[in-house]
Order: C-alpha cells, then structure tokens, then sequence
C-alpha cells in the first residue's frame, strides 16, 4: 500500500534538498530531483526499519493557533 506525501525541496548550490512535509525528521538531496526523490524514498525506509510505532506518519492532521 502507497500513500502520498508532500515533498518540500529546496536548490542550495546545485543541490536539490528536501523533506516530507507530513513526516518530521525524513529528508534527504540530491543533485537532481530524481535523485532527491529516491534518497527521500530511502530516507523514509530506513525511518520505518528503525522506528517505534510512535514514529509512523500521523493518520489524522489537527491544526491549532496559539500566541507566541
């Protein structure tokens, strides 16, 4: 089973870095953006092997506004 993601990237001196946006801690570059997206890809197996059942990806998003 796949699910979808948000991928936010960004280009830093030819490289193209970034991060699921829905998964905190999973992010990865690569020198192109087919490279970056399979490096996320990996990123977030290897997050999975090494993960806690707390460390899965949300099912349901809450958002809330506070004071800072």
């Amino acid at each position: 089973m796949s699910s979808r993601y948000t991928l936010e990237y960004w280009i830093d001196e030819g490289w193209y870095i970034g991060r699921i946006k829905e998964i905190p801690g999973v992010f990865s570059q690569g020198e192109t953006l087919s490279e970056l997206k399979e490096n996320v890809k990996n990123a977030y197996d290897m997050m999975l092997e090494e993960s806690t059942p707390a460390c899965h990806p949300a099912t349901q998003v809450h958002e809330t506004e506070f004071e800072l």
